[in-house]
């Protein structure tokens, strides 16, 4: 499980997660800077993968195809928005 409503700290950007997708290699900042949260734009480099999650904000990305704890990601800086 994990919080719905997360946020960037470093964009002031809530995390969108998207249930059984995960990103596509080719993935960077600038596509994600300028195509957040517009999930008609994002679908692009959305691979379908049952089971995954995809996470975004404007700056960073994380796809998870296992249980992993979030925390101990050093370069995310997403936490909890709103409990």
């Amino acid at each position: 499980r994990t919080c719905d409503q997360l946020r960037c700290t470093a964009c002031d950007f809530r995390v969108s997660l998207f249930n059984d997708y995960v990103w596509d290699q080719s993935c960077d900042y600038l596509f994600f800077r300028n195509n957040m949260p517009e999930l008609s734009k994002l679908r692009a480099k959305m691979i379908k993968k049952k089971g995954a999650r995809a996470y975004a904000c404007q700056c960073s990305w994380r796809s998870i195809d296992e249980l992993t704890d979030l925390q101990t990601e050093q370069r995310l800086r997403w936490v909890c928005g709103k409990h």
